[in-house]
């Protein structure tokens, strides 16, 4: 370190490192500890060169401002205090520890013993104390500068009702693509190559949703899990990026690839995991929030403090009830708002960021500082609306303005195209946009965030190829992933050469794909859907950096080929057609014209009574919109075989013109007189629309 320094006491605000162009302010939050050091590293982060005990504290800040240091400059922190795990504290300044608020890391966490704050060979596990320094082991913070130049970066800024979703992996997307070179693939810049965007925009999507990117470690920890977690649902830190995402490990790189992604009107939506970190249970390491402050970052077990209160089933539950990890969480989302330009956010787990005393509470302190946020007004908010705690299922409870995850829509829309009995009257309430849900406190039907599969369950291939699942891969013996799959292999588990099977697993996944996109809500389609990607029946392959997860581009045949082209056309279909722009749900009164603007008709042309949707054998239903001056009628038909319609007489002579057919085996004319009887194929959705009635 240079000798040309000068030491002052700092601000409390703002937290982390805040360099002004002179030198560098330090704070750090701890409201139990008895002190702290600032331990600075050489250029390269091998060599601890100066340690400085911050003497300054207040209102539970300690702070410090060094002159003379700059942009790059490596550091750490040793905290001391107690080492009372049965009492929650497990201060132990043998372990360096990253800043909680730095933005960039720099190093690798390797396992090794001296990473946990225990003796990992003692008897008394982690009531033992650690004398060995962790330091050569865990990545360490950067002192960064934000400024960038955004030029005239502005936010597409679509409402939910105009949104198409699309979940991806920034590693597993661009891996194996062909048109990205070499030392690009994999990594934010990978996603940003032209070959990328234009496939998007073709696409017709408008947002991205990236599976974690902030900085993530492995669970290798926990006892029984001897894989990482590929997918990043381990954050260790909420500012800083995953640095295998990066080529230089510059975090400009992401803010030049979502200024790309804006210039080509994309949304980008982050997937975020505030409800824990990847320091897990007792048994985990002490990298950061334990060894800073454990019993105020973490929900302590009220009988017994050595242990943790856990909704997430990944070891503890960070507890937004305090008010400092509370603000962390905000500062965390308004910095990639401002400084990062992101459109949104879908929060892993979400209700256990809404628990006041271990249950969900709508009055947490966690939702009111979201809503009082004038930055986090601006983007977009999406709720997993369930924890594995008590009461934890919450699907419909988030205010509005949320949207949520609805998987009693995927579930039976999933059990309507296996063939399902007594499916019709909940898949006729799903597709229409949930309102026996959502439709309270002002939400509008944009609220449920409609999807059939995501990055946790089967691709859309493998919900058409298979029965059950087949995890053997991941090493836990088949145990892991959900066994609800509502699935069917349609003759044939998994990969088969009969005709009939496989045209039975084609027309059924278009009709789900077409299900998904013409349902009222908002649509999520999972990245490699769209060419029927398989990972061979794998339905939780949260460790498998592989080609079971890696998109294999270069495989995509002349049928796949021809599935992104119909998903592609089915997309600019919905947002041309503007009805499901509609914001508010239906009513089924009668408006205009003595109409009412959603009607459900059966087969006979006639509309639904009690008894059509008591019939536990009816697998085929249509809804008519009336919205605006645009009538529309979309027939669903889950039967194995074809069926006689007739279309509702809605007018002599109107004519009813044929927008789309999934099967592409619509005999008739484009163009059919109300009344009039069609066939409609089996495993097959049809679109109609008329403009003006006669």
């Amino acid at each position: 370190m240079s000798n040309n320094i000068t030491i002052k006491p700092g601000k409390t605000y703002p937290l982390g490192s805040y360099y002004d162009g002179e030198g560098v302010n330090f704070a750090l939050f701890s409201a139990h500890a008895t002190k702290v050091e600032l331990c600075l590293f050489n250029k390269n982060g091998t060599e601890e060169v100066s340690r400085i005990e911050i003497k300054n504290h207040d209102n539970n800040i300690w702070h410090i401002y060094i002159s003379g240091i700059k942009v790059g400059q490596i550091y750490g922190y040793r905290v001391y205090g107690p080492y009372k795990p049965e009492e929650g504290h497990r201060f132990n300044p043998n372990k360096l520890l990253f800043d909680p608020y730095g933005k960039k890391l720099v190093g690798r966490l390797i396992w090794h013993k001296a990473i946990f704050g225990y003796n990992p060979d003692s008897p008394d596990k982690d009531l033992s104390f650690s004398e060995l320094d962790s330091a050569p082991y865990v990545p360490k913070s950067v002192v960064v500068d934000d400024a960038y130049n955004w030029e005239d970066d502005k936010n597409p800024d679509y409402d939910f009702n105009q949104s198409i979703i699309y979940e991806t992996h920034v590693r597993g997307y661009t891996k194996l693509h062909p048109q990205i070179p070499d030392h690009y693939r994999g990594t934010f810049m990978g996603l940003s190559m032209p070959s990328i965007i234009g496939y998007l925009h073709k696409l017709g999507i408008t947002a991205v949703e990236l599976l974690p990117v902030h900085a993530f470690l492995g669970n290798r920890y926990k006892k029984g899990f001897s894989h990482n977690n590929y997918w990043g649902y381990e954050s260790c830190s909420f500012f800083a990026l995953e640095q295998s995402y990066l080529v230089d490990n510059d975090i400009n790189e992401f803010k030049e690839m979502v200024k790309r992604f804006h210039q080509n009107g994309l949304e980008v939506i982050l997937d975020v995991v505030y409800n824990h970190t990847a320091e897990g249970n007792q048994m985990g390491p002490t990298l950061c929030y334990r060894g800073i402050d454990n019993a105020s970052y973490y929900v302590l077990n009220k009988e017994n403090k050595r242990y943790y209160y856990d909704s997430t089933g990944c070891g503890a539950s960070f507890n937004a009830e305090n008010p400092y990890v509370l603000q962390l969480i905000m500062d965390s989302l308004r910095y990639f708002v401002e400084q990062m330009h992101v459109d949104g956010f879908r929060f892993d787990l979400a209700s256990t960021l809404c628990r006041r005393k271990n249950n969900f509470s709508v009055e947490s302190g966690f939702l009111y500082a979201v809503r009082q946020d004038p930055v986090l007004k601006k983007v977009k908010l999406i709720a997993e609306p369930w924890d594995i705690g008590d009461g934890g299922y919450q699907l419909g409870a988030f205010p509005a303005g949320w949207g949520e995850w609805n998987d009693r829509y995927r579930d039976v829309v999933r059990r309507f195209w296996k063939g399902d009995q007594y499916q019709t009257a909940e898949f006729a309430s799903r597709i229409s946009g949930s309102s026996d849900i959502f439709n309270y406190h002002n939400r509008d039907i944009s609220s449920s965030i409609n999807f059939i599969t995501a990055h946790d369950g089967f691709s859309l291939y493998d919900l058409v190829s298979y029965n059950n699942k087949h995890n053997q891969a991941n090493g836990e013996d088949n145990r892991d992933g959900s066994n609800a799959n509502w699935s069917w292999n349609s003759g044939e588990e998994g990969e088969s050469y009969d005709e009939d099977v496989l045209t039975n697993r084609y027309l059924r996944a278009r009709a789900i794909m077409t299900t998904l996109l013409l349902s009222f809500g908002t649509p999520m389609i999972v990245a490699g859907d769209e060419f029927l990607h398989t990972q061979f029946g794998n339905n939780n392959p949260y460790c498998q950096d592989n080609v079971l997860t890696w998109l294999v581009w270069e495989s995509i045949n002349k049928k796949e080929q021809e599935f992104i082209e119909y998903v592609s056309r089915v997309i600019k279909l919905r947002r041309k057609l503007k009805v499901f722009d509609k914001k508010h749900f239906f009513t089924g009164k009668y408006g205009i014209e003595n109409i009412k603007d959603l009607t459900w008709y059966t087969e006979q042309g006639r509309e639904f009574m009690d008894s059509n949707w008591y019939d536990g054998n009816r697998k085929a239903l249509s809804y008519s919109i009336h919205y605006e001056d645009k009538f529309i009628l979309c027939i669903f038909n889950a039967n194995d075989a074809e069926i006689k319609w007739k279309l509702p007489p809605l007018g002599k002579d109107t004519e009813w013109k044929l927008l789309l057919d999934s099967s592409d085996q619509f005999s008739h004319q484009q163009k059919v007189i109300s009344g009039k009887n069609i066939i409609v194929p089996a495993w097959s959705v049809i679109l109609f629309e008329i403009k003006n009635r006669r």
